[in-house]
């Protein structure tokens, strides 16, 4: 059941990583830049990669990436003008961080 979650999300990453190249803001929500787009194709390839590793890796790297994205989170209600400025993330990006930072670290333990 990781794997299948890493593999969805890693696919959702890597068309958001795309599509954000093409379409700002990404549905019409989200505003992004090309760093922001390069870290949601990285994000999504690291997702594909682990999702075909043996479950022992692909929880670790859940874990590590939903500790990653928790940081994210953190530096996005702390330091909003920093976090916008480097990688267009606004309040939007920063729920959706939350709920990516939960994600990750549940399908790490459970």
């Amino acid at each position: 059941m990781r794997k299948t979650f890493l593999t969805i999300i890693g696919i959702v990453l890597t068309l958001v990583g795309l599509l954000g190249f093409v379409n700002n803001p990404v549905l019409g929500i989200f505003p992004v830049n090309g760093l922001h787009n390069l870290v949601h194709l990285l994000s999504g390839i690291l997702c594909l990669v682990f999702a075909f590793q043996d479950d022992g890796k692909a929880k670790k790297f859940a874990l590590i990436f939903g500790l990653v994205y928790l940081v994210v989170v953190i530096i996005g209600f702390a330091a909003p003008d920093a976090a916008a400025s480097l990688l267009a993330i606004d309040s939007s990006d920063n729920w959706l961080h939350v709920v990516l930072s939960i994600v990750f670290i549940l399908l790490a333990i459970v």
